[in-house]
């Protein structure tokens, strides 16, 4: 029987740095503020020439080279998106040509802030079912270029990069153990971008009235839902693989706000010193932000070999879900 192995991470994020003071100049807001409701301190903004595929170019190579696997060895490419290069073609084809990966399938997911565990899914099942050998799976995101920058209360948010894990078939210890998808989309309209697709198409009328930006009209909902979906589906992917939350070594949740962060581990019973939070240098990168994390969690030491990783996010559509690893 087989199953999937996270075979290296790398990750990307763009030069220029967005600091709250910046955004201080930029609308009503203060440093303190910001920190206070979210714990955003900085985040990186992409150059205006710099599209989303350019991201996950160079967050692929990173992986690609810790995994120890070259363009060839590719069998599928799935990118976790929002802010896609092009409508079409997919962002992931737009990455498979760059790379030269001439054997690998390739397609966008759009789960929003969900899109890398929805990816893990799909790339789990790939790899499980025999289909494929090596998967290169991305989350990223230039949601800086659907940020409405006179609207205090998303523009604090949001920020740039990218993710990338290479996933490999396995028959060891080291893998994931499952995945678990959820989604309800009669909340659609608590966390939305509407124009820009064949409901709204983008015409000058449509940019007057900002609908092709980021609207969440009440960001107290999407806290009180985002806790409570996330807490749910942490529980069952413990108790679906037999553990409790004790037996977890490190959470890795979607830094969306640091209270949602602190709020989920509390209602798990699960140390603070047990879960990962970067949110303060990138803000929410949506897709992006889980696999920054988990790259970051490697490369510092922070995550290691036989632990048990717990993920967890929540996005748009409404969708949420959570993974389960033995590294």
């Amino acid at each position: 029987m087989y199953f999937s192995k996270v075979a290296g991470t790398g990750s990307y994020v763009p030069e220029r740095c967005l600091t709250n003071f910046d955004l201080e100049r930029m609308v009503d807001t203060s440093d303190e503020w910001i920190r206070t409701r979210t714990g955003i301190i900085e985040r990186h903004i992409a150059r205006e020439d710099e599209a989303t595929s350019d991201l996950t170019l160079k967050a692929a190579w990173k992986a690609m080279e810790a995994a120890g696997v070259g363009p060839l060895d590719l069998d599928l490419i799935l990118v976790g998106t929002v802010t896609p290069t092009m409508p079409f073609p997919s962002t992931a084809c737009f990455l498979q040509d760059a790379l030269q990966a001439k054997n690998a399938a390739a397609m966008d997911i759009s789960a929003a802030c969900s899109g890398f565990i929805y990816g893990l899914s799909v790339a789990d099942a790939m790899l499980r079912s025999g289909s494929f050998r090596t998967v290169l799976l991305t989350g990223a995101e230039t949601l800086s270029k659907i940020t409405d920058w006179t609207d205090r209360n998303t523009c604090i948010l949001f920020g740039d990069g990218a993710g990338t894990v290479v996933l490999q078939k396995t028959t060891g210890e080291a893998r994931i153990l499952s995945t678990h998808l959820y989604a309800d989309g009669s909340r659609w309209q608590e966390l939305m971008m509407p124009g820009g697709g064949s409901r709204h198409p983008i015409s000058v009328e449509i940019i007057h009235q900002n609908l092709h930006k980021i609207k969440m009209p009440n960001g107290n909902e999407v806290f009180k839902m985002a806790v409570r979906a996330m807490e749910e589906a942490a529980i069952t992917a413990l108790k679906v693989n037999g553990y409790d939350v004790s037996d977890v070594d490190l959470f890795i949740p979607h830094q969306a706000n640091a209270r949602i962060v602190h709020a989920v581990a509390q209602r798990l019973s699960l140390p603070i010193e047990k879960v990962y939070v970067n949110i303060d240098r990138y803000g929410n990168t949506s897709s992006a932000s889980i696999p920054i994390a988990l790259d970051e969690a490697v490369r510092n030491g922070s995550l290691k070999r036989g632990d048990l990783v717990l993920l967890g996010a929540f996005g748009g559509g409404l969708t949420w879900g959570s993974a389960l690893i033995r590294w």
